[in-house]
C-alpha cells in the first residue's frame, strides 16, 4: 500500500496510527501542503484526490481511497484484529460519536485550508487565527471531556484502543502546537498519556515521519 500524506496532517496522522495498529506495511509518499503553493493542488495529485486533500491510500490492488475515516474503516474490515470499531451496534455508535467529535466537528474547521483562508483571503492577523483555533478546540474538548466521564477507562472507551483514540491523538497534537491550555481536560490528558506509550502511536508521530520538518 502507498499512503500519500503530509507529516503534520491530522487526517494523515490518524491513518498512520490505524495502519500501525493493524501492522500493515505501507510506503509513505509525501505531499507537502505548503511547498510550491501546495503540492496537493498539482494535476498529478488531483487525479488521485479531486478534493486536493490528504491522505490518499492506494491499496495493494491499485484502488484509490480518500477520506481518512473511510480508509480506516476499510482497514478495520481488511484486518479485523485489533478491531477499532466494536461489532455490537451500541458500542460502535459510542465509538463513532467520539471519533466524529474530533474528525468531523473539530478538525475540518481548524485545518490548513481554513486557516489559510482566514489569514489570506479574509486578511485576518495571526492572532485572530490562533484565537480561532483556541475557541474551537476548547468547545470540542470541553464536550469530549464530558463524554469521557461515562466512556473512558485507560482509553476513550474502556481499556481497548478504538477509532475514538485514533482520532483524538492528532487533535491533541495540534492543540499543543498552538499552545492550547490542556489543564481543563484531565480525562483527555490521562487517555493521551496512555496512548503515547503505545508503539503504533509513537511510530505515527509527525516528527518521526520521513518528510518531517521539511
Amino acid at each position: 500500500m502507498k499512503l500519500f500524506g503530509y507529516w503534520r496532517s491530522s487526517a494523515s496522522y490518524r491513518v498512520r496510527i490505524a495502519l500501525n495498529l493493524k501492522e500493515i506495511q505501507y510506503e509513505t509518499v509525501p505531499v507537502h501542503l505548503l511547498k510550491d503553493g501546495g503540492q496537493q493542488k498539482t494535476d498529478a495529485y488531483a487525479a488521485l484526490n479531486p478534493a486536493q486533500l490528504v491522505p490518499t491510500l492506494i491499496t495493494d490492488d491499485g484502488v484509490q481511497l480518500n477520506q481518512s475515516l473511510a480508509i480506516i474503516e476499510y482497514l478495520d474490515a481488511l484486518v479485523p484484529s485489533p478491531a477499532l470499531v466494536p461489532k455490537d451496534p451500541l458500542g460502535a455508535a459510542v465509538v463513532r460519536t467520539l471519533a466524529l467529535d474530533m474528525a468531523a466537528d473539530l478538525q475540518p474547521i481548524t485545518n490548513l485550508r481554513v486557516l489559510q483562508y482566514l489569514t489570506g483571503t479574509l486578511k485576518q492577523p495571526e492572532a485572530s487565527k490562533v484565537a480561532w483555533i483556541h475557541h474551537w478546540v476548547s468547545q470540542a474538548f470541553g464536550a469530549f471531556e464530558k463524554r469521557l466521564e461515562t466512556t473512558a477507562g485507560r482509553y476513550c472507551v474502556g481499556d481497548t484502543v478504538t477509532l475514538a483514540d485514533v482520532c483524538l491523538m492528532p487533535q491533541v497534537y495540534n492543540a499543543e502546537r498552538f499552545a492550547v491550555d490542556m489543564t481543563p481536560y484531565p480525562r483527555i490528558r490521562a487517555v493521551v498519556a496512555q496512548l503515547r506509550e503505545l508503539p503504533a502511536f509513537i511510530q505515527a508521530s509527525p516528527e518521526l515521519q520521513p518528510d518531517a520538518n521539511t
